[in-house]
């Protein structure tokens, strides 16, 4: 399985960090173990809204070259949602198995078009934003909706990547990563349509 993580200015580093720091555990898992990523963007190098940096490991890649497409949000996406040059890029990505992602990173598939006629979530505060671009908007953690999963705020991400985890290593593996990370919650509201 081959996964891009899509960086921007503006992101928030714990919408990616939490979901990386999970789901490359993958790697140690059998049915996973051949798992690659990339670190893609439009620059270089990206600034979360805190001032942090990251270097981009690909360019503009063709999205459509990976298993998994995973989007964090921050308030980078608010004005992402609405360039055009960037919101093509995204849409690459659409013959992609999985695409992924947590807060507000949701926005950037809907701008896409990939939440028409989806059920999806974000970051509570910015629920109305999401309303344009799905058939609906479910308040709820996790929601995954056909080869579409979408999460809620930031620290979701750590739910996220579990939730992963069991989907392609199954439920002990998840528990496992849980326990590596001290991770006490198990999460709640996740919703299958």
């Amino acid at each position: 399985m081959k996964l891009a993580f899509v960086l921007f200015n503006g992101l928030t580093f714990l919408d990616f960090v939490g979901f990386y720091d999970v789901v490359y555990r993958l790697k140690g898992y059998e049915a996973t173990k051949e798992l690659t990523w990339d670190l893609c963007g439009v620059t270089e190098e990206v600034t979360d809204e805190l001032g942090m940096k990251v270097k981009v490991d690909v360019l503009n890649p063709d999205l459509s070259a990976y298993d998994m497409v995973f989007i964090p949000g921050g308030m980078g996406s608010r004005t992402l949602k609405d360039d055009q040059d960037f919101i093509n890029w995204i849409r690459t990505a659409e013959p992609v198995q999985y695409k992924v992602s947590v807060c507000t990173g949701s926005l950037l598939w809907g701008a896409a078009g990939f939440l028409k006629d989806k059920k999806a979530t974000t970051h509570p505060n910015v629920y109305p934003l999401l309303e344009p671009y799905c058939a609906e908007v479910i308040k709820s953690r996790i929601v995954k909706d056909g080869n579409l999963i979408t999460a809620g705020g930031v620290a979701t991400s750590i739910d996220l990547g579990l939730y992963i985890i069991a989907m392609f290593a199954g439920a002990e593996a998840a528990d496992t990563v849980r326990q590596q990370l001290d991770y006490p919650y198990t999460a709640v509201g996740i919703v299958e349509v």
